[in-house]
């Protein structure tokens, strides 16, 4: 009789507390940190047409300093209302022309974007979609892709943002996540709005 009363008090406390623990953790969680934060709008400042500055690492993860530097415009437009936007590319450097198209869309359920890219080069989405969001100003995105047959990570981030101005910046990790090499930067300077 004894231990079913033990039993019974223990499944009482267990089943107490798993039902106000997630009211305790909801109520000390920051809203900084808060899961429902809408950030549909995070993307907005980018919206307009860029003065748009490329610089690419030639050979990423090989030990290369060899940078090469692009220079012309991009434009990003709203769409769904801004769940979405389209993100266009076109640069001409020593090196080439580079035009592509990012599509950003917005999930409300998850409250994080997902960029995807293509280029006029293979006409298709390459790689995964970057998947993360905003906070306190700095977009911080992030997959895992292959390059060379081996995998690495893959850093997106969106800085330094201000109504006229912003930079990008892409690195790549080849050893999950310890170390990361920057291969992409570019910086933008607003010459209208959208």
């Amino acid at each position: 009789m004894l231990s079913f009363v033990r039993i019974r008090r223990a499944l009482l406390v267990g089943l107490t507390l798993s039902c106000i623990a997630p009211a305790i953790a909801h109520a000390n969680a920051s809203p900084a940190n808060s899961v429902d934060r809408d950030g549909q709008r995070d993307f907005d400042f980018n919206i307009g047409t860029w003065k748009t500055h490329v610089s690419r690492l030639e050979h990423p993860l090989t030990g290369s300093h060899s940078w090469v530097e692009y220079d012309g415009t991009s434009l990003v437009r709203t769409v769904w209302s801004g769940q979405a936007n389209l993100f266009e590319l076109d640069v001409t450097g020593p090196a080439g022309h580079i035009k592509g198209v990012g599509l950003r869309l917005y999930s409300p359920q998850t409250h994080q974007w997902s960029l995807n890219w293509a280029n006029t080069g293979d006409g298709a989405i390459t790689g995964p979609p970057a998947y993360g969001s905003f906070k306190d100003g700095v977009g911080q995105f992030a997959d895992e892709e292959t390059l060379d047959g081996k995998p690495i990570r893959v850093s997106n981030r969106f800085f330094d943002i201000t109504p006229n101005s912003s930079r990008f910046e892409q690195a790549f990790s080849a050893d999950g996540g310890k170390t990361w090499e920057v291969n992409w930067k570019m910086t933008f300077v607003r010459v209208a709005a959208q």
